[in-house]
């Protein structure tokens, strides 16, 4: 398969005009698409979270020819690439002739993305609200959960989220929940998150002012690895994505690095 089929496949999931549109619409940035080119035929597809060595490493072991991420492999310029610094998961890949299209804030927004699948494995069906919406999707969302105790809540996170690294706050019981995939405790969504009357938050990667604005005003929080809670929305990725694949021919396989979870 040609790396352009490979695109248009993951635009299906995933349309790259969500980012588009989130630059556009909500003054963002971002960085999707083919972001390395190998010039090879697709024989072979690994999916993984993050372009990592240890993702290139087993992209050649397994002889694939296209690694499909997440996290964008060239997020901002790079302005030296070594073999031990900046840009190293770069180098390596481009060296192995290596393809890798990055599906980022376009799978963060998309109907079933990260960001709603998010919503999903803490208990939610529908949004009430949503932080940014672009035009076919959203980020950041607010929404009701079956009534439970907070200890409940946080033992149920930990087995849907296959992690035991969670840092919580708080004791109310849970009844309405905000969450934001990849690290979005921002102002904006702490003030959304309150406006909206949740009770708990949910997000990673917080500065320690935002938890105890969260925390002053009343709500639990609730703070997954980074890499944990979006795995969870990346494999669902990965598996509308398999079966395409298989019907092109290509085999693909989904890489997880336990050791972030």
């Amino acid at each position: 398969m040609q790396l352009t089929k490979c695109y248009e496949l993951v635009d299906r999931v995933a349309p790259f005009v969500l980012s588009e549109r989130y630059i556009k619409d909500c003054n963002g940035y971002d960085n999707s698409g083919v972001l390395i080119d190998g010039g090879r035929e697709i024989t072979r597809v690994l999916f993984a979270l993050d372009l990592s060595s240890a993702a290139v490493r087993e992209a050649i072991a397994w002889g694939a020819q296209l690694i499909v991420t997440h996290h964008p492999a060239i997020y901002t310029p790079i302005r030296s690439i070594t073999a031990e610094g900046a840009g190293a998961q770069v180098l390596q890949a481009v060296q192995a002739g290596i393809s890798v299209i990055s599906a980022h804030i376009n799978l963060d927004m998309a109907p079933n993305g990260i960001d709603e699948s998010l919503m999903q494995g803490l208990g939610g069906s529908a949004a009430l609200d949503v932080l940014e919406r672009v035009e076919g999707g959203g980020y950041g969302r607010v929404y009701d959960v079956a009534p439970t105790e907070f200890a409940q809540f946080v033992a149920a996170v930990k087995e849907k989220f296959q992690t035991e690294r969670v840092v919580v706050y708080g004791d109310r019981p849970v009844k309405r929940v905000a969450s934001f995939c990849g690290a979005g405790m921002m102002d904006e969504s702490v003030n959304f998150a309150r406006s909206a009357g949740a009770d708990t938050f949910v997000s990673s990667d917080p500065k320690h002012h935002l938890i105890a604005s969260a925390v002053e005003g009343g709500m639990n929080v609730v703070i997954l690895t980074h890499y944990a809670a979006e795995l969870y929305g990346f494999t669902r990725f990965y598996g509308a994505l398999k079966e395409k694949f298989i019907g092109e021919g290509v085999e693909s396989k989904l890489f997880t690095d336990l050791s972030l979870i």
